[in-house]
């Protein structure tokens, strides 16, 4: 190990022979978020992500990321990349378009163009031998009916993986087609159609059992796992029994976006009951509501179209609840939002008091500590509990 990256293990309290694996979440132009912690942790490191860790592995949006992070880029420049390739391919196809009524609302076209432009035509195999890093992205394979990791390692002088010859930027078009969205690639649509929107237990299982066999060990393992933001969704019991009450596009946005995170939710309790024994785990991820974000640092943010708070704590339920995985004109606000997780984490004024990525955020319960639980546990359980209730209840 050289000097440098084992300086930067002791910075961010990564134990001696340990390898590392970064996992980024999909979520749209949340992706942004993302980035503020990404570049706080290069800062931190002292040296490049693609130095820091042995691999990265990304769905969505996070796939975009994770991709450029393994060609060789900086938080930096892949945010700078990342604003480029978002805002060109979130721009509507016409005033007809309609994601539910005449999907797909985007075109490809300009991200294609600009990817090839950043990246060419190098395969997996070429950004792992580039940079020594190793990388999987995830899609969803709508012929075959299942999951696809498109996975290259480096173990000795040879090379893993089933896909490792495929062109880089042909993965990350296929992880980001997200169905009404966009077109799929042939067969292929986004990763967070899948249950791996959070790759880290993708990411863990084909490092320790799979491509990566040999060379990553659960008991030696430092993994850093990011989100993108997770969306509370604001629904009045009353509601879920009156159909004029919610619309289709309600329960389409609602049914995709609660099944992918019920299942990173799961995933994240195995990953953290210590079935996995030794493991490093390090999650970093928040909720979209008020309860949260008055957990961070107050800011003044930026002004915001469709927002009319000017101070973080401000913003309201209903405000946050409606940032779509699309609306570029969010950016600013998302991006303020996650420097406002970075002060969190890594609290200039009392250093004392953070957690500056050295463990995973979670609180004394184990929870997540910037993600709000919202439940009406004890109603539910005295109307469950009562005959009369139920036998009245409106069929």
């Amino acid at each position: 190990m050289s000097t440098e990256r084992q300086q930067a293990f002791e910075r961010l309290n990564i134990p001696e022979g340990n390898r590392v694996i970064l996992c980024l979440d999909g979520g749209g132009i949340r992706g942004i978020m993302t980035l503020q912690l990404l570049k706080k942790m290069e800062e931190l490191a002292g040296i490049p992500l693609y130095k820091l860790v042995d691999m990265v592995a990304g769905t969505s949006t996070g796939g975009i990321i994770a991709g450029l992070i393994a060609k060789g880029f900086t938080a930096t420049e892949i945010e700078e990349k990342y604003v480029e390739l978002v805002t060109e391919v979130f721009l509507k196809k016409g005033m007809l378009a309609n994601r539910f009524l005449n999907p797909p609302l985007y075109s490809k076209a300009n991200y294609r163009k600009r990817l090839k432009e950043i990246l060419g035509n190098v395969s997996l195999e070429n950004v792992c031998e580039e940079t020594e890093t190793d990388l999987l992205i995830t899609s969803k394979d709508l012929a075959a009916s299942e999951e696809t990791f498109f996975a290259c390692f480096r173990n000795g002088e040879e090379y893993h993986g089933m896909y490792k010859s495929v062109l880089l930027r042909a993965v990350l078009e296929a992880t980001m087609s997200a169905p009404t969205y966009f077109t799929p690639l042939e067969r292929f649509v986004d990763g967070g159609t899948t249950t791996y929107n959070n790759p880290s237990l993708a990411a863990i299982m084909e490092a320790v059992r799979y491509s990566g066999r040999g060379k990553y060990f659960s008991d030696k393992l430092t993994v850093f796992s990011l989100g993108t933001g997770t969306s509370v969704k604001f629904v009045k019991p009353e509601e879920t029994i009156n159909p004029k009450g919610l619309d289709v596009a309600f329960w389409l946005n609602y049914v995709m976006e609660e099944a992918s995170a019920d299942a990173s939710d799961m995933q994240l309790d195995l990953i953290r009951s210590g079935l996995m024994n030794g493991l490093d785990y390090r999650r970093f991820q928040l909720s979209l509501d008020q309860s949260s974000l008055r957990k961070m640092p107050n800011r003044k943010i930026k002004k915001v179209a469709g927002i009319k708070a000017e101070w973080l704590w401000d913003i309201s339920n209903e405000e946050l609840d409606g940032i779509g995985l699309d609306e570029v004109a969010k950016f600013d606000l998302m991006k303020d939002i996650g420097e406002a997780m970075v002060d969190f984490i890594c609290p200039e004024y009392h250093p004392e008091k953070g957690n500056w990525f050295k463990k995973d955020l979670v609180n004394e319960k184990g929870r997540d500590e910037l993600v709000s639980a919202f439940g009406d546990m004890e109603r539910i359980k005295a109307q469950m509990s009562d005959p009369d209730w139920l036998d009245h209840f409106e069929l």
